[in-house]
This record gives C-alpha cells, structure tokens and sequence, in this order.
C-alpha cells in the first residue's frame, strides 16, 4: 500500500470511527460490537504507525498523549459560565416563575426542565468542526484548560459532524458503577477513595498527566449552546430560537445530550417532571443532586438577563440529600483477596437510597483517626454516588461518656500473619499469600459472574472448601468431585453435581473472563478484556516486556509493573500451567465475526435464565449488533424475561413491547427474527 492508498483508507476508518463514535454516545444505538469497534482502531493505529506525517491532531487515535503539564493555563471564557439559583420546594419553584411571568409580562411560559448532574462544568470550543478548546468552570470568569484531558473523554467528539465554529457547554461526570470499581481498586492499591463520584470527576480533570485522567472512566453531557458562529452554520441545519430545539442541535452535529429531559408547558408539568426524578434519582446510572429549569424561548433569555451571579432565566430544582443517623455497634476488619485488611463498621439499619445498609467500610486506620469514630458513636450515614455506605461524619454530643478510640489489630485475623505497611501504603496488609482469607476471597472473586461465572460457588462454599482443605488456589477447583461436595454443610447430592458441572464449564469461558479471574492488581474487567485481545494467549502475555505491555492501549506503569510481576512469581506460573493441564482455555478463540442481525434493536434482559447468565445474553446481543439497556422504556424493542422477572416485565406488557422468553430469544439470536416478525 503506498501512502496516497493509507491517506484514503485512514479518512474511511476515521469516518466510520467516528460514525460509531456519534451512534454510542450521542444516539444510543450502536450497530457493531466492540470487537468490530476496536478492529477498526486497530487497523487505523497500524496504518498511522506506517504512515506517521499522516496523524492528525482529530484522529481518534490521539485521544491521549503530550507529556504530562506543569500546570494548567488560564482561560478566560467568551461569556461567564455562572452559577444557578436554588430552590428547594414548589412554592420557591412558584415563586421563580412568577418572578419570569412579570419580567416577559405573560402569564403563560414554556419551560425544559433537565435532571441535574452532579459533576464538574465545562466548556468545550469547536472551530471548523475540530475540538480546540476545553475549560474549568473556575470562577466563572476565568477557568483554567483542561483540553488534553478532556480528550481522553471517549464520549467527547474530538470533531463534529458540521464544520461549524462553536462553544457548548455541559457537565463531566462518573457513573456510580464506574466510580465503585474505581474506588475498590484504590483501596484495593492503598490510595485514598473518594469521597463520591462528583469529587473523582473533578479529581481526575483536572490530573496533569492526560494519561492519568484517561484511565479514570469519565463521560460527558452538553446541555448548553453558548456561542454559534452564524457563518459557518450548514444550510442542512437551522439556528435555534428554543432551548429545546439547541438540545436538538448539539445532538445533530455529534454531541452527547442527555435524554432525560422534557419540554413543558407549564410549570404543573416542571414539578410532575421534579417529583419523578427525586422519587426515581436511584434508578439512574449516575448521580443527579436536582432539576434544572431554564426558559425554553432563547429571546426571553436576553429579556430576562442576569443577575450578579446567575441567570433570571433558570433555576436549580435542588433533591434533598439522602443521608440518614445511626449508631455503631461494632467495629472489626476484613481481610481482602490481596491482603488488604480493612475496618468496618456495624450499625443499626437504616434506608438509604431505596436499600436497607448496616455496615460501611471505614477504609482504613488513617481515615477512623481523622474523624475520630468510635464504637457507640451516633454517625451519619450516606450511599457514595447512591451505591456505596458511607459514615459521613460523627455527632459528638452523643458520644458515650466511656468510648475508647479504635485501634487496629496487628495480626492478621485470619492467619495471625503480622500486617504491615507495603511500599509507604495508608493501607494494612497480610503478607501471607497463603493467608486462607485471602484464598477464600481469591476464589469468590476468580468465581464471580464477570470473571469464570461458576454458579452456586459463592462466600459461604467457598469458605467451606478452603476450611476443609479441598482448594488451595484456583486450579483445585478443577479437580473437585462431587463425592467430595457433597460432605459440605448443606450440600446435596444434586448441588453438588451441579457444582461440578458448572466449574467444568467454566473451563472456556475465554482468556479475558481467566485474566480477570485471576485477580491480578490494578486488572479490573475492561484491562483483562483489553490485554485478552492484544496477547491473544497467557503464555503471551506472561513473556511480555514492560514496554510490551505499555504498549496495550489504556494500560499505564501502575498495571503493567503489576502485571509483569505477577508473571514472575514462580507459584503463579505453576498455577497457570495446572489450569492449562485441566483444560481450562488459556488463548483467545479464533471466531468469525457475526452478522449484525440485530443492529438498530434495544434489549432488555430481566429475570434468570436457564442456558445464559446475564452478562452471555448481553454479549450475544451485542455481539449481533443490538444494544442493551437497564430499563424498559418506550424505546426498548424486546424484553428477554426468565424466570422472576419482576417489574420490568410488567412495564413492557403496559408499553405493548415484544417479549421474548429464553426459546424464543434463541431463535432471534439465530435467525434476528423473532416469532412475530
């Protein structure tokens, strides 16, 4: 291929990159798998590599690089980015529109009313269709440029789908399962958590070195118009007069908007739409503190105009937090897969977040001492990012006049091991690797859906078979019988074969699913997923050089230092090569790329089925082309229910969606018909 043959396949991959890029992230409905995905950035990142003078700064290759910054430049922005008024109620919420009501002289005023995300506000400069340009809030004035970092943001298009000249403005954020896995893995390595998933967004914005940033999973909405270059506006396109109609806009040039906002025609229809989402806040995938309220005509905008601080066209519908008291009854610690011994605290239950909770982690010995908490101190408690318990802070004038600080132990309670301090950690850690509560989590964690899917190989069992000598490491579970099984407390003989069964099976669930399993530090789900397709076999992977491994798109010093070392440890070796003499697959599967069959389709999967876990009837959607969503909504095509599908089921018969049941779902994944097409 000579260079003006790369020049024009790199415009095709770019486009067509880019093409998937807007139907992910902008229009949720993504036609190919990520395997199709991620072969077309392959090809394009070799085709770059062969013909460096053709890398353009708008490739989505260059989403992250640049040496790490000194510090970050001022910006000043082309209008202040201001600040909201609250309200906390319907009669502030009454009185903010009639406030606007006597500014427009009308009794009668559209509004949008949006959920309010709770993360860090930005504004993003396009010209000619290329991002230029990414800011802080900073003080509204003057914000400082984050636009390397905001570039690793895959949602953010690096360009547009118009070459027009613009400033947009939105909020990055977090999603609360993504903030978990985030925080698991800092106090996995030892690193301070954060507190909750807005504080992580803004903490990893505004990181000096891009490469950091790009391995925090960040996501973006723009939700604002701010400036439009008139001339450079496509005759395809129409300026908008509405706010609701700019929504519009941002999504038909490539911008992520999000869906959860509605046009309303009185202010009956903004409290309806503010009492939805502060009684449904938890069943979304991130965290919302509130609805915002804007005017939805852009020219009553200019009449109202502004205050010292913020708009007189817009208000903050702020949800009461959702924090509750409790007190501590006991303190004690746990001892993780990798030796992390963390202190938790017992209290009395409480709701938070539409679940009952009785314990928190408290992380660990540096943060009991800086809040100082105590058994029988009366605490406040909150879910971080609505997932993860809390202790807030403590109510001292309710302290027991006898309470005593906590202290942590300095033995391993599991195997009596003397914890220590690794490499200048916050963290306390056992040592022994043979420590049988670190093998009991090891074999929780290698069995758990996400990794080798064993079914019916939970806590307790696990427990069991560490206890009584039966399993050492992961390997003997595959050598297991059910004779053996069956003397574990309440183990029958038929669970016991059913254990067998689903640990042979096991047996090919792939090399992403092993490495994940295998539960080597800093390698969550998506790492074990990315090494898997770049290595292609453990015997690979475990020859690979540092420079080898940072070779692997979005894998940092941190995982590859961790990764190599584990690959040296000579017990872990011995635990790969007993896998592979059992069987267990140890290479990635050759397979052909299936039909997009299913391409345009949202699905939701609820309920247990017999021949798929979740996540396998997830995958083979799409694998097929078809998207898959939490919720049912007017949007879903088919609902796949199993058995005890509980109310996602109900939903789809009242919105008349197609449901499909495991025979039926086979058949659609087989022929992308379904029986009443």
């Amino acid at each position: 291929m000579d260079e003006k043959q790369a020049r024009l396949t790199i415009e095709q991959l770019r486009s067509e990159l880019e093409r998937h890029n807007y139907l992910y992230y902008v229009l949720d409905r993504p036609e190919v798998s990520d395997a199709v995905y991620d072969g077309l950035m392959r090809r394009l990142q070799e085709l770059e590599a062969l013909y460096p003078q053709l890398v353009t700064p708008d490739s989505p290759t260059q989403r992250v690089g640049g040496a790490p910054l000194s510090s970050f430049a001022p910006v000043r922005h082309r209008t202040p980015m201001m600040s909201l008024a609250n309200v906390f109620n319907n009669g502030e919420l009454q009185a903010f529109h009639q406030r606007v009501c006597r500014a427009l002289g009308t009794s009668t005023v559209e509004y949008v009313a949006e959920v309010k995300i709770d993360g860090l506000g930005v504004s993003l400069t396009y010209e000619a269709g290329i991002l230029t340009r990414a800011a802080t809030r900073g003080d509204g004035e003057v914000g400082e440029d984050v636009t390397a970092n905001i570039r690793t943001i895959r949602s953010v298009p690096l360009r547009l789908r118009f070459p027009i000249t613009c400033e947009v403005r939105g909020e990055v954020f977090m999603r609360k399962a993504e903030f978990a896995r985030l925080n698991a893995s800092r106090e996995e390595s030892g690193e301070p958590v954060f507190a909750n998933p807005r504080n992580a967004s803004a903490g990893s914005l505004r990181q000096l070195n891009p490469q950091v940033t790009a391995s925090r999973p960040l996501d973006i909405f723009l939700y604002h118009l701010g400036f439009l270059a008139e001339n450079t506006l496509p005759d395809v396109l129409s300026l908008p007069t509405t706010h609701w109609q700019a929504l519009t806009f941002l999504r038909e040039i490539g911008l992520p908007v999000n869906k959860h906002s509605r046009l309303c025609s009185d202010m009956t229809e903004v409290e309806t739409f503010c009492k939805h989402w502060q009684e449904q806040r938890n069943t979304l995938d991130f965290e919302i503190d509130g609805a915002v309220i804007k005017v939805n005509d852009l020219a009553a905008h200019e009449t109202l105009g502004m205050t010292a601080k913020s708009p007189r066209w817009a208000t903050a519908f702020k949800f009461p937090a959702q924090q509750a008291t409790s007190v501590i009854r006991r303190i004690h610690v746990n001892v993780g897969r990798t030796g992390a011994v963390t202190p938790l605290a017992e209290f009395d239950p409480v709701q938070l977040a539409g679940t009952t909770v009785s314990r928190a982690s408290l992380h660990n010995e540096q943060y009991i001492k800086q809040k100082d908490i105590r058994i029988g101190d009366t605490v406040v408690v909150q879910k971080a990012g609505d997932i993860i318990p809390e202790v807030v802070e403590i109510l001292p004038h309710l302290r027991p006049p006898d309470s005593q600080p906590f202290v942590m132990p300095a033995h391993c309670p599991a195997c009596g091991t003397e914890l220590a301090h690794l490499d200048a950690e916050v963290v306390l850690r056992c040592v022994n690797r043979a420590c049988p509560a670190q093998v009991v989590e090891g074999i929780v964690h290698f069995a758990s859906r996400d990794a080798m899917d064993i079914a019916g190989l939970g806590p307790a069992v696990a427990q069991q078979l560490v206890d009584a000598g039966l399993v050492h490491n992961p390997a003997d579970l595959y050598q297991l019988s059910s004779e053996q099984l069956v003397k574990l407390e309440r183990m029958g003989e038929k669970s016991a074969q059913n254990l067998v069964q689903a640990i042979n099976d096991s047996k090919t669930r792939g090399l992403a699913r092993l490495l994940y399993g295998l539960g080597i530090r800093h390698v969550g789900e998506g790492t074990a997923r990315d090494l898997a397709e770049y290595f292609r076999s453990v015997d690979k992977l475990s020859e690979a050089t540092l420079d080898d491994l940072l070779a692997v798109p979005d894998v940092g010093l941190n995982t590859a230092e961790s990764v190599r070392q584990y690959f040296t440890r000579p017990e872990n070796l011995a635990l790969i090569r007993r896998l592979r003499e059992l069987g267990v697959v140890l290479e990635m599967e050759e397979k052909l790329e299936l039909g997009q069959a299913l391409a345009g389709k949202r699905f939701v999967v609820t309920g247990t089925l017999e021949q798929f876990s979740r996540k396998e009837a997830e995958e083979a959607i799409r694998a097929q082309g078809g998207a898959v969503s939490g919720s049912v909504s007017r949007n879903t095509d088919y609902v796949v229910a199993g058995e005890k599908p509980g109310s996602k089921l109900t939903k789809a018969q009242s919105l008349g969606i197609t449901i499909l049941n495991e025979d039926e779902f086979r058949r659609l994944l087989q022929s992308g018909r379904s029986d009443d097409e």
